[in-house]
This record gives C-alpha cells, sequence and structure tokens, in this order.
C-alpha cells in the first residue's frame, strides 16, 4: 500500500512557500494549475487549490481558519527545538508547550491554513519505549 498526503489550501504559492520552509520538503511537479507536489518525507503531499467556501465533504464548506479534525500529521524530526523555530518563521502558529515523554517530545502547531500538525522528537527507542 502507499500513502498519498492532500491538503486543501486555498493559495498554492503561500502553501508552497510555508511547507517547504517549515519541513524542509522541495517542489516535485506541478500538476495542472491547481496541484504542486512536494517531495522530501515518506510520502508525497500534494496541495490542492480548493477555494474557501467550496464545498468539501457532506454538507461541510472548506473553510481556512483553525478548525478541528479527528486527523492530524506528526513530523518526525531529530531536533524538536530546531523544527520548531523553523516551523514558527515560516508562519505557524504553536499551540501549547512542548509536551516530554519516556518516548520523545511533542509539540503542537497550526499551519497557515488551519491544519494542525504535530512535531515530534522521538528520543531512546521511541514509541518501542511504551510497546506492550
Amino acid at each position: 500500500m502507499q500513502q498519498l498526503i492532500n491538503i486543501d489550501v486555498p493559495d498554492l504559492d503561500a502553501a508552497l512557500a510555508f511547507y517547504t520552509r517549515a519541513f524542509g520538503l522541495h517542489a516535485g511537479r506541478r500538476l495542472g494549475g491547481e496541484v504542486i507536489e512536494l517531495l522530501g518525507g515518506q510520502a508525497p503531499i500534494y496541495l490542492l487549490l480548493k477555494a474557501e467556501g467550496s464545498l468539501a465533504a457532506g454538507a461541510e464548506t472548506r473553510r481556512y481558519a483553525r478548525h478541528w479534525s479527528p486527523l492530524h500529521l506528526d513530523v518526525v524530526v531529530l531536533d524538536l527545538d530546531a523544527a520548531l523555530r523553523s516551523a514558527l518563521a515560516a508562519g505557524a502558529v504553536q499551540e501549547g508547550d512542548v509536551r516530554s515523554a519516556n518516548w520523545g517530545r511533542i509539540v503542537a502547531i497550526a499551519d497557515p491554513f488551519g491544519h494542525g500538525w504535530c512535531l515530534l522528537q522521538f528520543l531512546g527507542r521511541g514509541y518501542d519505549e511504551i510497546a506492550g
């Protein structure tokens, strides 16, 4: 199975600038005028140009203010403090303190398009520290 990550954004150029600066990704292909492929992670990310207010899922319409979703993405980094500085400099908003656990450190952020992310730094054996 292969995963592809699709992220709706209202402005492709602003999204490209954010994700390349915040997460160190780089542009792959432009697919027409409404999709940009981002590479550099384990799964490609596709930025999809979708207007605010356009029909999303069900009766929902797209909105790019901060919103909650039961799905978010984690970005695993080697240095959480440096990654957080880069994300904030690119326009992310930190949501809460950096939290530590026996498996690592984590901090929640929001991108400029209202999507939630977590930056995650594994320590020791990572999730194996808590595996049964």
